[in-house]
């Protein structure tokens, strides 16, 4: 998406907060879940109680160094923390225990596809901080009431550089996050729920200026499709605020997906008002070589790697190779199918379209799909044999063999009368088609080729579009030979 005026170019950074799958939170043993009822898993230290002690969890510094690890980011020999003040009713303590100072991960990047081009998006930082509660707004009557679950889960917070500059440039970064903590296994990246959050700021300039405009922060955004949106439309309105020649003002917005513009909350708080200090209850903690290594050493192989790998073992596509190693989950089950049946590209084929389809209707992960990459080889070994056309094997032997997925794909088959029963039907559709149409069935047999894509045209529909298109033309051209 360009700026709709060209005199201007619109410059974006984002602030990412993604929640670590951790058993407890990030600086007490309450137990770190989602969806149980307000309240429930709360204690003295993440309710800020006078006379209570934080202790860190280490398993956050750890998935906090997978991170800065995977997007090459230099990692601190020491991780403090600091406290950040501001007075809101979610914040139970009155401050947040974050990282201001030396955050455990700075600089690095995430390679993005967007916009038809390649691009590394240069990060400030990767850190680690406590979630705040959660504030439920009701009726004027009901009031605002608070639920705590939430205070003092880990975060990490993923800082880039001012250097994105459309809402598909961050619409891809976000889905390479996405990628990145589910391959890491640090969080499941579901927006819907919370796992993950995007703040995005956003300034318009002159095109060649390098001073950057007023920043504008937009909030509240719970899908990767709202913050592409909510950016294409705060850049339409900063561009006709500048038009009409009035100032934009610094501050935060809210974005409706509904109708789909942004409004304004408040005023942007400046750094000064936070007034952050080291937490003096936290003492640091040393990031030794030998932890560091040990981190190191469980590193899973990265999506970008396998993309990579895919491309270049199965020789797949950029598109279906960034498709298919969208989840570990995906990617292993498509490389079990190709390995198995050995036609990679039929496998991608599979992969990407029946079983994927039936993944996206009953909104499943591919973890609990009922039928083994065992069974999708098999349905593309019928094919490559000459047994079955693609049509048939997906339209037909696909939905019987989700409906019995315990069954033999070829005893399945049989059962069907799909072997016979397919030519069957194709001989009856070649001999009617020809029948039907028998001038132009005399001009194709004295050399008009171009008549076949009729003929072939009207055969696909007589069968549905099931039948074989290689043996169908053949016995086309068989049955115009013999009568």
């Amino acid at each position: 998406m360009k700026v709709p005026d060209t005199r201007y170019e619109a410059i974006i950074g984002l602030e990412v907060h993604v929640r670590l799958q951790l058993n407890t939170k990030i600086f007490s043993g309450d137990v770190n879940d989602y969806g149980l009822a307000p309240n429930t898993l709360i204690s003295e230290i993440s309710l800020g109680y006078p006379g209570t002690l934080p202790r860190v969890n280490k398993k956050a510094i750890e998935y906090a160094v997978k991170m800065g690890l995977a997007c090459h980011s230099q990692i601190a020999p020491e991780v403090s923390f600091d406290r950040k003040n501001y007075f809101y009713p979610d914040l139970p303590k009155g401050y947040q225990i974050t990282q201001d100072r030396i955050p455990v991960c700075r600089g690095g990047y995430i390679p993005i596809r967007a916009d038809e081009s390649d691009k590394q998006i240069a990060l400030n930082r990767i850190h680690l901080e406590e979630d705040a509660g959660k504030s439920i707004h009701g009726s004027p009557e009901d009031g605002t009431h608070i639920d705590f679950n939430r205070a003092g889960t880990a975060l990490i917070e993923i800082v880039t550089e001012p250097v994105l500059h459309s809402g598909d440039e961050a619409y891809a970064f976000l889905y390479e996050i996405r990628r990145l903590v589910r391959c890491l296994g640090i969080s499941d990246g579901n927006m819907e729920e919370g796992s993950m959050r995007c703040d995005a700021n956003i300034s318009i300039r002159q095109i060649g200026s390098s001073r950057l405009g007023q920043k504008v922060e937009i909030k509240n955004m719970n899908s990767l499709n709202n913050v592409r949106k909510a950016i294409v439309s705060e850049i339409k309105r900063q561009t006709s605020v500048k038009q009409s020649g009035d100032e934009i003002i610094s501050e935060t917005r809210t974005f409706n997906p509904t109708t789909g513009s942004t409004a304004a909350m408040r005023v942007k708080e400046s750094l000064t008002d936070y007034r952050y200090f080291p937490d003096p209850d936290l003492p640091p903690v040393l990031l030794t070589s030998d932890w560091l290594e040990e981190i190191r050493s469980k590193m899973p192989e990265l999506p970008v790697e396998k993309e990579q790998r895919f491309r270049k073992e199965y020789g797949l596509s950029v598109y279906d190779a960034s498709v298919l190693t969208s989840t570990d989950g995906l990617a292993a089950f498509f490389e079990s199918v190709a390995i198995e049946c050995g036609n990679y590209k039929m496998a991608a084929n599979w992969v990407m379209g029946p079983v994927l389809s039936v993944l996206n209707s009953k909104n499943i992960q591919i973890e609990t799909f009922d039928l083994t990459p065992g069974q999708i080889a098999g349905l593309i070994s019928l094919i490559d044999a000459g047994k079955l056309s693609y049509s048939v094997a997906s339209r037909k032997l696909f939905p019987a063999l989700l409906a019995t997925p315990g069954t033999e794909i070829v005893k399945l088959a049989e059962k069907l009368n799909l072997f016979s029963g397919q030519d069957q039907e194709l001989v009856i559709a070649v001999k009617e088609v020809i029948e039907e149409f028998p001038k132009e069935a005399e001009m194709l047999r004295s050399g008009k080729q171009k008549l076949i894509g009729m003929f072939m045209g009207k055969i696909m529909k007589k069968t549905k579009g099931l039948a074989d298109p290689k043996k169908a033309k053949q016995m086309l051209l068989d049955a115009l030979k013999n009568t």
